[in-house]
């Protein structure tokens, strides 16, 4: 029987490449449809604006849209 070879060793692993733009905001690349309410539509069309934008910037966008969108389901009731 032959004597077994030892694992051979491949040498440390290579780093992988950078990333184009690392570290900075990203579009998703989600598309938004229309959904024939303006008030909604806008809301909407603010949360499409942060596409890319660095994320501390997103709260206070998110606050606004929400009680922009809360207002318009109150509105729904009182109508």
């Amino acid at each position: 029987m032959p004597d077994p070879q030892p694992p051979t060793d491949p040498g440390p692993t290579p780093a992988p490449a950078p990333v184009p733009g690392a570290g900075e905001p990203q579009p998703l690349g989600v598309e938004l449809t229309a959904t024939g309410h303006p008030a909604v539509d806008a809301g909407l069309a603010r949360l499409e604006a942060l596409d890319g934008v660095p994320t501390d910037a997103h709260l206070a966008v998110y606050e606004d849209v929400h009680q922009r969108l809360a207002d318009t389901l109150a509105a729904l009731d009182r109508d």
